[in-house]
């Protein structure tokens, strides 16, 4: 059952048709992993309809879709698998903060990037992960299957601490078979933001990260003597925040988001940086224009 604020309902997933749609029509309805070893042609398993286009073989298409449809639908059928795509979820206890919730907004997009994903008939995994890798939901394939992806998204909650080099290195240390992967998360990590991003380009996958933050992240909205816990660790500390340490904190934040994505530059992995405040279409629109995750 879905968390009650993020609420997967008929219009939510009139969203995700309408994103599916625009993915097609900018890459002419080939959404796949870079480098995939799947084509579609005339082998023996039915995948899908695409419309007709001049040149292509009339002998596939479909009759009976022009009959009740009036329109030239071409049957396409899937021949080899491609490279699985794997969407890495952090639920830790940082990923609680932010109006929505950091966390609320990394099971939209993580959801879209589904939809799409099993729209096209690539296989799809959704993984969480904290200070370990947590729970799983194995390789979907299929628009019908984006409903077990909104229980399981739904399922997952902002708790525990943050190590996502032990957590990916696990996932590594399977030999799964190579493929996108797709790490959603604040990258607040005290053991090293890129580490787990480290250990998922060691397993040669084709990694994307989709960093998300908040307005309170970077500016949080407090002042004076106070008494501060960590979110993941339960640690309490006394400051006197004044301006100037404010000023320095947001500085200190703009530093670790740049070094997340000088990271991502130096080793030619995807990035974006999106904040709460945003509408989850527009990132995903992004991370169309960026080209990694769409092929």
């Amino acid at each position: 059952m879905a968390a009650p604020d993020l609420p997967f309902d008929q219009a939510f997933l009139g969203k995700l048709e309408h994103l599916h749609i625009l993915s097609k029509q900018v890459f002419a309805g080939a959404f796949h992993a870079e480098r995939t070893a799947r084509r579609r042609g005339s082998g023996l398993e039915f995948a899908d309809h695409r419309g007709y286009a001049p040149g292509d073989d009339f002998r596939h298409i479909d009759w009976r879709a022009y009959q009740r449809l009036g329109k030239l639908l071409l049957r396409l059928f899937e021949e080899e698998q491609g490279l699985p795509i794997y969407l890495f979820v952090d639920h830790s206890g940082s990923m609680a903060g932010g109006t929505p919730s950091k966390l609320q907004y990394a099971r939209q997009v993580a959801a879209a990037l589904c939809y799409i994903g099993l729209a096209h008939l690539d296989r799809v995994a959704v993984l969480g992960y904290a200070d370990r890798l947590g729970p799983e939901l194995p390789g979907q394939r299929g628009k019908g299957q984006i409903f077990r992806v909104f229980s399981f998204l739904g399922a997952l909650e902002a708790e525990g601490g943050t190590h996502a080099g032990e957590a990916l290195r696990t996932f590594r240390l399977r030999q799964a078979t190579r493929g996108v992967a797709v790490v959603i998360s604040d990258f607040l990590d005290p053991h090293g933001a890129e580490a787990g991003l480290e250990a998922l380009r060691h397993g040669r996958h084709d990694v994307f990260a989709v960093h998300v933050t908040s307005a309170a992240d970077r500016h949080p909205p407090i002042g004076g003597d106070v008494r501060l816990q960590d979110a993941e660790t339960g640690d309490v500390r006394s400051l006197a925040i004044t301006p100037g340490l404010l000023a320095a904190y947001a500085q200190a934040f703009d530093d670790h988001a740049a070094s997340i994505e000088r990271y991502c530059d130096r080793y030619q992995l995807g990035y974006l940086r999106t904040s709460t405040d945003e509408p989850f279409e527009d990132a995903i629109l992004k991370v169309f224009r960026l080209g990694r995750f769409l092929g």
